[in-house]
C-alpha cells in the first residue's frame, strides 16, 4: 500500500493523468449508454461525473489539482458550442419559418427557468448566494459562470447547478415529451436546448437531427437572453 500511494502521488502530480482519466471516464459512460440500448437514464455524462467524485475522494484529491489537468476539456466547450452552427445552417429554412414561435418559446421558457429556480430555492430556505448561483443554470457552462461571478454568485456553485440541470434535462426530455405527446420534433428539440443547454442539446441529436439542431438554436438564444435579463432579475429580486 506504501509502495501504491507514493506511485499515486507521483502519478498525480502529472495533469496529463487527470485528462486521461476524465477521458476515460466518459468512455465507460459512453460503452455503457450504447451496451443499454441507448436508454435517456444511463447518461454518459452522469456516468463520468460519478466515477470521478467517487476517485477524487477516494485519492483525497482536490478540484483545483483535478482541475490543472481537465481544463483542456472547459476549454473546448467553446468551440463544441461554436460547432452548433453546423446543423443550424442546414436547418435554416424551418427556423425561419418559425421564428415568431420560438422567440415567444425563448422569452417564456428562459423567464420560467430563471424565476421557478429562485422560488423553489426559496421555499426550500436557501440563502441569497446560493440563489444567485441558482438563476443562469439553464444556459450553457461559459456563459452561466459569467453571469453568475457578475450578479454575485458563486460560478462553482453555478457549475454544478448547470451540470445537474443538464443531466436531468436529457434523461427525462425524451419520456417526458412522448407522455405529452409532442411530436413536432423543432418543439422538441427547442424546449430542451432553453432548459438544458449542451448536456440536452447532446441527447437531442441523438435522437432526431432536426430536434438537435433546434436544441442548439435553444441553447444560443438563451445563453444570450440569460445574459441580457439575470442581472435585471437579481436586482428585481435582491434589490437592498
Amino acid at each position: 500500500m506504501t509502495e501504491f500511494a507514493e506511485i499515486w502521488t507521483y502519478l498525480s502530480a502529472d495533469p496529463l493523468l487527470w485528462l486521461t482519466l476524465t477521458l476515460a471516464a466518459y468512455g465507460i459512460g459512453d460503452a455503457l449508454f450504447h451496451a443499454s440500448g441507448r436508454r435517456p437514464y444511463i447518461n454518459p455524462v452522469l456516468i463520468a461525473v460519478a466515477l470521478l467524485a467517487v476517485l477524487l475522494r477516494i485519492t483525497g484529491t482536490s478540484y483545483g489539482t483535478y482541475f490543472e489537468g481537465a481544463q483542456f476539456v472547459h476549454f473546448i466547450l467553446g468551440p463544441a458550442t461554436v460547432a452548433l452552427a453546423v446543423p443550424l445552417h442546414a436547418n435554416l429554412h424551418h427556423i425561419r419559418q418559425t421564428a415568431i414561435p420560438l422567440i415567444g418559446a425563448l422569452i417564456a421558457g428562459s423567464l420560467a427557468a430563471m424565476i421557478s429556480a429562485v422560488a423553489i430555492g426559496a421555499a426550500l430556505g436557501l440563502d441569497q448566494a446560493t440563489l444567485l448561483a441558482l438563476i443562469p443554470k439553464s444556459a450553457t457552462a461559459p456563459v452561466a459562470l459569467g453571469v453568475s461571478e457578475a450578479i454575485g454568485g458563486s460560478p462553482s456553485l453555478t457549475a454544478v447547478f448547470v451540470i445537474t440541470t443538464g443531466i436531468t434535462g436529457a434523461i427525462i426530455a425524451t419520456p417526458l415529451l412522448n407522455l405529452l405527446r409532442i411530436k413536432d420534433w423543432r418543439a422538441r428539440g427547442f424546449a430542451v436546448g432553453v432548459t438544458s443547454h449542451g448536456i440536452g442539446t447532446a441527447r437531442a441529436f441523438q435522437v432526431n437531427e432536426t430536434a438537435g439542431a433546434f436544441s442548439g438554436v435553444g441553447m444560443g438564444l438563451n445563453a444570450l437572453l440569460t445574459a441580457l435579463i439575470a442581472p435585471l432579475i437579481a436586482n428585481l429580486l435582491f434589490a437592498g
